[in-house]
């Protein structure tokens, strides 16, 4: 067993429990995996190191600050979490380096030479030719000098505050006959692009980073200082992003919010990324001024905040970039009557993003204009820069319904965009609720009433991802339409106690946190578990983002003692350990890192042969079990039902870009035995175009 594995204690039982930390960095390890692997596009190479990149600042900004702040408790934290805080920070540093030198080796080694190959050159500020050096120095004068503020180091202990996640230079002077140097900071302008594209020559590509251009150009910044040699090094801090938040959800709680937002820039840093040619004594004295530990300094690579890298210019042939799904059609819909009369002849299945996510926009512009509708109830959790979304509610409330909207301030790190979105919603006479006070609603539902014949019918659309139209080109998900009634008066309580700032449960239909959920998913594993000691056929599949949860896993290892066949397809963070003798002998896990996220929550029950299958907005964590309010829903429709269990199979079956976690957590690429290449993302377009032709 790995020497990172804990040996958790429950019900007087220990068995194998991974830190959830370390399998996350195992997560983040198979993105970089993408990045590493040529069969991918070059330029979609770069951006699986941008999410990489982008992924571990999150990572630093909540979850090692989180552990920073256990560490400060010394023995105490340790006797209540089973582990020490201050080890598992050291075992993380040493498998960011070696990731961070793996990802520094895939950028300056391969992808930039492979770029050239294709005739594209990042140029930095020591490769630009006269002509070139020209252009460079017009466009720094014209965009980017007025925009700096350098700040004259005058006292060596000067340290200003820098901003998180930001790009500073702390520029060295070097004077003529004196071994003293004088010394500014420059804050790289965020609002600037990150690239500039320079004219091309004989058909070559040339791109030039912001921080280069800013190197280039330091004689025009300090051409009143008398020195021989000026040198830039670069700097960025990560800070401490939680928050520190009242829990009444009024307006004391937006102005609380708006607060934290503010604190959260100037949070304890967290990782302080350096210049590898820094000089050894400026990153002390730099350390030491900004009171950063040790195990905090990481020795970065050529480029900070690579997460702009995702918007590296589109140059070069189409073969550089995955081939566009143009999004599909479903079968059934007649486009020529109302999307809401289709509804209420039988229920859809969205296939997001491989089926368009106009069918909810049109949903809801749908309910915003139709005379009949009276009502619509939404959660938003994370929106869309411009939403169209929020423009249909708006519009409906424009045209006399009554729109309920809960919107969860507290989403990390769009709570910004969320207060604004809430500012728009009740100028236009929409009714915004501002989230619960105990809980954050992370579900993902939306209730519609429209007056038929004297009564009202409701109509619904659940979903295991947003309602945002950016990320719905990008996620997997599933979002099903229906007018089932009881799913629909499942529905028509828990809205009705959300709206009061409530939280029920015993839903018949529905498992919702916090209420339901652990009891509900907990009885469908014994249920299983059951069948398997009276000898009877037993399986489950489950599909999450992330499995954490002890309890759960306690269950599943129980499960499969009992001789129950557990498939799981688990894309981040999985704590259970497969494949251990007296545990899990009979379960899998299988990760899939690929074109698109995978984000849909599966779970499928074999039932004794009446199968169960339900769809949610949760996953198997303590948060997502207990501490939130998440909405799962079955599928009752049987050819919805074979749809997703069609899908899942193609996903159990990935030879191509699905990764087999076990005990060892080598990231293996799952090279079955088949013959057939399975690539399932690609296999289910494919699939779905040929059913929804």
């Amino acid at each position: 067993m790995d020497f990172l594995m804990q040996r958790e204690i429950m019900s007087t039982k220990i068995y194998p429990f991974l830190n959830r930390e370390i399998s996350w960095l195992y997560f983040n390890e198979r993105v970089l995996q993408e990045a590493e692997d040529e069969t991918v596009p070059l330029l979609e190479r770069i951006k699986f190191l941008a999410i990489y990149s982008s992924n571990l600042e999150e990572f630093y900004r909540v979850r090692v600050a989180t552990l920073v702040r256990l560490a400060n408790l010394n023995d105490q934290s340790k006797v209540v979490l089973g582990y020490s805080p201050k080890k598992l920070l050291a075992q993380i540093k040493t498998i960011v380096v070696k990731q961070e030198r793996k990802f520094e080796y895939l950028f300056s080694q391969k992808i930039v030479n492979q770029l050239s190959k294709e005739k594209i050159f990042i140029l930095n500020d020591k490769q630009l030719n006269v002509e070139r050096g020209g252009f460079v120095r017009q466009y720094f004068r014209e965009n980017i000098l007025s925009q700096l503020v350098p700040i004259m180091v005058r006292d060596e202990h000067y340290f200003p505050e820098l901003k998180d996640r930001t790009l500073y230079f702390l520029v060295e002077l070097v004077k003529e006959n004196t071994k003293k140097s004088d010394y500014a900071w420059i804050e790289l302008p965020t609002h600037l692009p990150r690239f500039l594209i320079l004219p091309k020559t004989n058909d070559l590509n040339f791109v030039i980073l912001l921080d280069d251009i800013i190197k280039y150009c330091l004689d025009d910044i300090f051409y009143i200082f008398k020195y021989i040699s000026a040198n830039a090094y670069s700097i960025q801090i990560t800070r401490d992003a939680e928050l520190d938040l009242e829990k009444e959800v009024d307006e004391k709680f937006i102005e609380e919010l708006k607060k934290s937002l503010d604190k959260r820039k100037k949070g304890h840093p967290m990782r302080l990324i350096y210049d590898g040619d820094m000089p050894v004594e400026i990153v002390k004295k730099i350390s030491k001024g900004y009171k950063i530990d040790r195990e905090n300094l990481i020795k970065g690579n050529k480029y900070h905040k690579f997460s702009d890298f995702y918007k590296f210019p589109d140059i070069g042939g189409e073969h550089l970039k995955y081939p566009k799904f143009v999004p599909l059609a479903i079968k059934g819909i007649n486009e020529k009557k109302s999307l809401i009369s289709n509804i209420a002849d039988r229920d859809f299945l969205i296939n997001l993003p491989y089926q368009s996510f106009e069918y909810i926009l049109l949903f809801l512009r749908e309910a915003a204009i139709d005379p009949s509708v009276k009502s619509i109830n939404i959660t938003l959790y994370r929106l869309a820069e411009n939403s169209r979304v929020i423009n249909a509610l708006i519009n409906a409330a424009k045209n006399g319904k009554k729109v309920n909207c809960l919107v969860e301030l507290k989403a990390r790190f769009d709570e910004q965009a969320n207060l604004f979105w809430t500012s728009n919603l009740i100028e236009a006479g929409v009714n915004v609720i501002y989230g619960l006070s105990n809980y954050k609603v992370h579900s993902k539902i939306c209730l519609i009433s429209r007056l038929e014949k004297g009564k009202l019918k409701y109509y619904a659309n659940l979903s295991t991802g947003n309602y945002n139209e950016e990320s719905a080109g990008l996620y997997c998900d599933h979002s099903i339409f229906t007018s089932n009634h009881l799913i629909t008066s499942d529905l028509k309580r828990l809205f009705a106690a959300l709206n009061k700032g409530k939280v029920i449960g015993d839903f018949k239909t529905l498992i919702v946190s916090p209420l339901d959920s652990r009891n509900r998913i907990n009885k469908l594993i014994k249920r299983e578990t059951n069948f398997a000691k009276a000898g009877k056929p037993a399986s489950i599949i489950i599909k999450v983002n992330s499995l954490a949860d002890e309890e759960m896993i306690h269950h599943l290892y129980k499960a499969s003692n009992a001789g129950v066949k557990i498939q799981l397809i688990v894309r981040g963070i999985c704590c259970l350990v497969p494949g251990i003798p007296g545990f899990s002998e009979n379960i899998t896990v299988v990760s899939i890192i690929d074109k698109f996220l995978e984000h849909a929550r599966v779970f499928l029950f074999r039932n004794n042969g009446n199968e169960e299958l339900y769809l949610s907005s949760g996953d198997l964590m303590n948060r997502n079990l207990d501490k939130r309010v998440e909405v799962g829903f079955p599928v009752l429709n049987i050819e919805l039902k074979e749809e997703i269990k069609h899908i899942l199979n193609l996903q159990l079956n990935d030879n191509v870009k699905a990764r087999i976690i076990d005990s060892q957590n080598k990231n293996k690429y799952n090279k079955n035995s088949s013959k057939i290449k399975i690539r399932s993302q690609f296999e289910t377009y494919n699939y779905l175009k040929n059913k929804h032709q």
